[in-house]
């Protein structure tokens, strides 16, 4: 999967580059064409529809109130059994962890890893260990805001080695999202901008 991740980043700036490419070396009989329709786009339309335009909030909003993540959380009281049970039923790797009676005050987050290392390895009962005991606190935990690129996030979960990553806005927890999330979006995101390179290569603009 990191490898995966490091081919995304890596491959958006290479398409980029080199379409760009593609229309510096034009044919000198072109590029008056090619320019004038330069002329005829503003910087700022161009920069706005540009690669790494889509934020967190962009993938939250895509997946829908009922599959953000906002209601992905566990107490730090719960068994790491019951976390465990809850990701199963959901189809989820991770919780976030709040403190008892306070869902918007996070303590941190439990992870599948967090299970394996730290309860089946070491021989531990799930339905005797508490959350808390096992979970990432929450001054080591990696968040980002709704206003984060999506190229950011992927970078930052790459070099941090993680594949779940709250969404925080003003300390409260608004949504949580996976590496697919984020390769889902980043791939989206060059499909189109490939698209409307060459549809304004083409004259589609």
């Amino acid at each position: 999967m990191q490898g995966t991740l490091r081919t995304c980043l890596t491959h958006g700036n290479v398409v980029k580059d080199s379409l760009l490419q593609h229309v510096r070396v034009l044919s000198p009989l072109l590029r008056p064409i090619v320019f004038s329709r330069f002329e005829s786009v503003s910087s700022a339309r161009i920069e706005e529809q540009g690669f790494e335009s889509t934020r967190i909030a962009d993938i939250l909003k895509a997946k829908g109130k009922g599959a953000d993540g906002s209601w992905l959380w566990c107490t730090t009281d719960d068994t790491v059994y019951d976390a465990v049970k809850s990701m199963t039923q959901h189809n989820v790797g991770a919780l976030v962890v709040v403190k008892p009676g306070e869902q918007k005050s996070i303590a941190g987050i439990i992870t599948e890893r967090d299970y394996l290392r730290k309860i089946i390895v070491q021989g531990r009962s799930s339905k005797s260990t508490k959350v808390g005991d096992i979970m990432t606190e929450e001054n080591k935990l990696i968040t980002v805001t709704p206003d984060t690129k999506v190229l950011k996030a992927m970078q930052l979960m790459t070099d941090k080695r993680i594949r779940h990553i709250p969404v925080i806005d003003d300390k409260d927890m608004i949504g949580m999202v996976s590496i697919g999330d984020v390769v889902r979006a980043v791939v989206s995101e060059h499909r189109e901008e490939l698209d409307r390179l060459n549809a304004y290569i083409q004259g589609g603009y």
